[in-house]
């Protein structure tokens, strides 16, 4: 690349390098800075934290939208060297008592491992329902808000089917569908990814989601890591004329004329930018530290200093000797593990956290990559990842509660899985502290780029009337998961803050 850049992207996570991507295979010359000194990706990566040759993902590890995603097809990642990996059955839901169900691509097996039944009968129809509609119904959820075109190939009757189930608490969507405690905790399970509990307003939209997906696209992991979505990024990147920076940590965005027209280094370095700039960032970030106040509107400031986050995330990371012996034998076959013992029990880990109490019975996603890519860990070993939402900064800090709410982890899953300890080779544990560290995004461990309850969604991410990822500073766009529609891997925020930026450009 020689003179100056048409298109800076600050920040390389999935949504930064998809947006890059984009640009770059428009003709724009395209430069990528990222403030992290050793490789891009942020919460995107892989590390071997425990033992030598034991493979763990920081953040992000299992991927429904990984083969869904519109970006990462069109993009082919695939064609640039990613490898998606499959367990043989997408997640399993198991409690103390025994009981379990069960999601896999084939529905069948869901429904003979589905809590009863007739729950099983439930949810296949509910599957095939949504597999009827996804073609139609991802790009409404995805592209630009609003998307009409998506919106008018749906016919009425679905899109009134698909409005009962978002306007839905996620309590009253799975006690409406199935009548087993097994079958009824799985969504509203899924739904706590994200700050979403049993009982909020409009909440069953996203366990929903998480659970189709499972049905089609699947619990994927890419093989060798998740560092291997990133890097297959920047080869796609790299190979449409763009070029990442490492150690590259933007202080300022100059602006001319209300324009962004320079990106200024933390060693003083200025970089011109011809045509646009896009942020992976934080929307507080960019609206109270890249760009002078003066360019900001006042409301919006205000909500930076006050802006709704989620919850904190708490992370650990296992080497073992074997699978984990989990009592439910379908449980050793899943991608993905969620431990909720029940709705109530959901509930009432939901009123702790948000209560700022470090939960006794911690709800658990674990993930068992080894499982679906032997490249994880040594022959006959396996890798465990785990996390579960709690308050970003409980009282006495970190320091005080990290070991021993690791072990209440430990304490958990050796409930479901009796033996479990005796697996353990080493353990890492990540609390929300050193996850801000690694990726300023992850303010306070908030792994959904703020508060994805649903007054956080659609018109009101990150702002109205910002939804369209125009910042108030002309030519500047926010491209990160603080943007629609919002936290996953999927790119879907950088790509569309992409195709917007180029139609300004033209």
């Amino acid at each position: 690349m020689s003179g100056d850049p048409d298109a800076v992207v600050i920040g390389s996570g999935p949504n930064g390098l998809v947006a890059a991507c984009v640009l770059a295979r428009a003709g724009l010359h395209t430069l990528v800075l990222e403030a992290h000194p050793d490789r891009p990706g942020g919460a995107v990566g892989s590390v071997q934290s425990t033992r030598p040759g034991f493979v763990h993902d920081v953040g992000a590890a299992f991927f429904p939208w990984g083969t869904l995603s519109p970006a990462f097809r069109e993009l082919d990642l695939v064609g640039h060297g990613l490898q998606w990996c499959e367990a043989e059955l997408e997640s399993c839901h198991p409690a103390p008592d025994g009981s379990f169900a069960v999601i896999s691509r084939d529905h069948e097996v869901s429904a003979r491992n589905f809590g009863s039944p007739t729950d099983g009968d439930a949810w296949r129809r509910i599957a095939r329902w949504y597999a009827s509609i996804e073609p139609h119904l991802l790009p409404l959820l995805m592209e630009t808000f609003p998307a009409v075109r998506p919106m008018l190939r749906l016919l009425p009757l679905n899109l009134l089917k698909v409005a009962s189930v978002f306007l839905s608490r996620g309590r009253g969507l799975s006690e409406r569908w199935f009548r087993s405690e097994a079958a009824r905790r799985v969504l509203p399970g899924l739904a706590l990814h994200v700050d979403v509990g049993p009982d909020d307003w409009f909440g069953a939209a996203l366990g929903f989601m998480l659970g189709m997906t499972a049905t089609t696209g699947g619990y994927v992991v890419p093989r060798g890591g998740a560092q291997s979505i990133a890097d297959a990024l920047v080869r796609v990147l790299e190979a449409n004329g763009g070029r990442l920076r490492l150690g590259a940590r933007v202080e300022r965005i100059v602006t001319h004329d209300g324009r962004a027209a320079a990106v200024r280094l933390a060693d003083g370095e200025e970089i011109a930018v011809r045509r646009a700039v896009l942020a992976d960032t934080g929307a507080p970030s960019l609206w109270l530290d890249l760009v002078e106040r003066e360019h900001i509107p006042g409301r919006l400031v205000e909500l930076g200093q006050r802006y709704p986050r989620g919850w904190g995330t708490f992370k650990v990371d296992w080497a073992l000797s074997t699978l984990v012996p989990w009592a439910v034998e379908p449980a050793r076959r899943s991608a993905v593990v969620h431990a909720g013992d029940s709705l109530d029990d959901l509930s009432r880990f939901t009123a702790q956290v948000r209560r700022g109490e470090l939960p006794d019975n911690p709800y658990l996603v674990v993930g068992q990559q080894s499982l679906a890519d032997p490249t994880r860990a040594p022959a006959g070993h396996h890798t465990l990842w785990a996390y579960s939402r709690v308050p970003p900064r409980p009282e006495g800090g970190w320091a005080a509660h990290a070991e021993s709410f690791a072990d209440r982890v430990e304490a958990r899953l050796e409930g479901l899985a009796p033996g479990f300890r005796q697996t353990i080779l080493a353990r890492a544990v990540v609390t929300p502290r050193e996850l801000e560290a690694m990726d300023a995004n992850l303010v306070g461990g908030d792994l959904g780029g703020g508060s994805n309850a649903w007054h956080r969604q659609l018109l009101f991410r990150p702002a109205f009337p910002y939804f369209r990822y125009r910042m108030p500073v002309e030519r500047l766009y926010l491209c990160s998961s603080y943007a629609h529609p919002g936290a996953g891997v999927h790119g879907m925020c950088g790509y569309n803050a992409a195709r917007i930026a180029l139609r300004d450009c033209e």
